[in-house]
């Protein structure tokens, strides 16, 4: 009995905790969290022939690293003051070929031309926004790409310091 269940679960499709759109092969990418600023923009890169070369996300006024390979035309979309990626719809073949970002103000940025599969992106519990992204490249460019989501930061008031008269 215990023989099956093991061969059961080692044969089983994994169970992944956030989902992964498009074919995902090669070299994984995660972007790293900012604990201070959410993500105030966006910026993709893509190829003559129409391919997601690399995606970059802005929290405050830095920019993140490249995710993805080098190359290609970048476009950007800055977010207002509250202002937060609310959705994502895209498609795929074998590369990731089109995004539009929405946002919780209703303003929207396409990027590449729509072409293959298409897929939806958004947050399972009403609140969250875009927090980061992950995903997998190839020598082309992002092969798939999924998308984290959390509350927004709030912002904490300033610690009272302490003054001797």
């Amino acid at each position: 009995m215990l023989l099956w269940l093991t061969l059961a679960v080692l044969w089983s499709t994994p169970c992944w905790a956030d989902q992964i759109y498009g074919n995902a092969r090669g070299t994984y990418f995660s972007s790293t969290p900012d604990n201070t600023n959410d993500i105030s923009g966006i910026r993709v890169s893509i190829s003559l022939i129409g391919i997601i070369r690399s995606v970059q996300l802005r929290y405050g006024s830095n920019w993140s690293g490249m995710y993805g390979v080098p190359g290609g035309r970048a476009t950007e979309f800055l977010l207002g003051p509250d202002e937060y990626i609310v959705g994502l719809v895209g498609s795929h073949r074998i590369y990731i070929r089109y995004l539009v970002v929405y946002t919780n103000l209703g303003r929207w940025a396409p990027f590449g031309m729509e072409s293959g599969y298409t897929f939806t992106a958004s947050p399972s519990d009403r609140g969250k926004i875009l927090t980061g992204i992950f995903g997998q490249t190839q020598a082309l460019g992002i092969t798939g790409i999924g998308f984290k989501w959390d509350y927004p930061l709030v912002d904490q008031p300033p610690t009272p310091s302490n003054k001797t008269g």
